[in-house]
């Protein structure tokens, strides 16, 4: 087992109405990452992820292209202290 982390992302770009919740959902349960993922009215896309080490930072990787009908220009990422508070990924509507 490595080492657990907490992730908080803001990807911004052309990242609504392009599946990207759905999208970094279903990389997140194949990576086993749990957290959940949000619009936001800015047009921005909030996340809050946890997991192992590599699989976060697979997530994050992916984020920084999403999916192909994104145009992502940056993604914020502040490391948090591990909470282990999900479990699983959802999508967020608040």
């Amino acid at each position: 087992m490595g080492r657990k982390v907490r992730a908080h992302l803001r990807i911004y770009g052309l990242v609504q109405g392009v599946f990207f919740r759905a999208n970094m959902r279903r990389k997140a349960l194949e990576l086993g990452v749990t957290g959940w993922v949000r619009n936001l009215p800015d047009g921005s896309v909030e996340a809050v992820v946890e997991g192992e080490e590599d699989a976060v930072r697979e997530l994050i990787a992916w984020a920084h292209e999403g999916p192909p009908l994104a145009r992502v220009e940056r993604v914020d990422v502040e490391w948090e202290e591990y909470k282990g508070e999900f479990r699983d990924f959802r999508i967020r509507y608040w």
